[in-house]
């Protein structure tokens, strides 16, 4: 009987040795996270970064105090670097229209940001809105961000601005284009409107059927608000000419060129045609199918 458990339980040298080679690979392995974090040396402190925020909230109190300002911008770079903003800077209510460079330079733009907005202006770039400053690659999220509270863009008065022209423009534009008629030519014609720019615009109407309204001009791909402003009073439109979808009779196909419906609304337009058949009214259409 007792041979038995011996040839159960004995243990060579070789099989000994080979459970201490194991044992100490286990307590290396289990040991190995804490000698690490003995041998490595901790990271350095960044101090740089948390004297910026110190300077970007004190800016935030001079804003608040002397210019009466209770929100900071809704797009806000929350995410942006510290560094990006100028802790030099001086601001001061300011029109970025021929703006001098030394202005641009207390608003803590870089040589190479003034000289990109200098050059947009030297080439007859306008600023119409605030918002077109972002239109400036060299200009930042977060340099819009702490910029934009303090520009102030007077509207235009064309009687006023151009008082020995202004009679003349509004009775004798240089061109006018019905746009839901006009061919790549005729578009071409438009002070403003290239060939690229034309074919963009006809085949957007073709999506829609035509336009209904002047400003859908600014759906267009490339075409900002900017470039709106150049060409909306040789424009005209006739909703006559407009090409509209029979809403019972119109496939998928026909729906998803339109760029106003999303895919749940056409999908909720055929599935209740095959359900209930044709639309009675533009009632039911309307409330049969989510438009917000």
């Amino acid at each position: 009987m007792l041979s038995v458990f011996k040839n159960y339980f004995t243990i060579t040298k070789k099989e000994w040795n080979g459970m201490l080679v194991l044992v100490v690979l286990i307590l290396a392995v289990l040991l190995a996270p804490d000698v690490y974090q003995l041998i490595k040396k901790p990271d350095a402190v960044d101090f740089t970064r948390i004297k910026e925020a110190q300077v970007i909230l004190d800016q935030a109190v001079i804003e608040k105090t002397e210019y009466g300002i209770k929100d900071k911008p809704a797009n806000y770079p929350h995410n942006a670097s510290f560094s990006s903003i100028k802790s030099k800077a001086e601001y001061f209510k300011f029109n970025p229209n021929h703006l001098p460079e030394e202005m641009w330079e207390k608003l803590g733009l870089s040589e190479r940001q003034i000289k990109v907005i200098l050059n947009y202006e030297a080439k007859g770039g306008r600023f119409y809105k605030k918002e077109d400053l972002q239109k400036i690659y060299s200009v930042t999220a977060a340099d819009y961000a702490r910029l934009s509270p303090y520009i102030v863009i007077p509207e235009r008065n064309f009687n006023k601005d151009f008082p020995d022209r202004a009679i003349a423009f509004h009775t004798k534009p240089a061109v006018m284009v019905e746009l839901n008629q006009a061919d790549s030519a005729q578009l071409t014609k438009i002070k403003g409107i290239g060939p690229a720019f034309a074919n963009r615009i006809l085949k957007y109407r073709n999506r829609l059927g035509g336009f209904y309204r002047k400003t859908q001009l600014m759906e267009v791909y490339g075409l900002d608000s900017i470039k709106y402003e150049e060409i909306y009073k040789q424009v005209e439109i006739n909703p006559t000419e407009i090409t509209k979808i029979n809403i019972n009779t119109c496939d998928f196909d026909d729906l998803k060129r339109n760029p106003y419906l999303s895919f749940k609304q056409m999908n909720a337009i055929i599935q209740y045609r095959k359900q209930h058949g044709n639309f009675r009214s533009n009632e039911r259409f309307k409330k049969r199918v989510d438009f917000e």
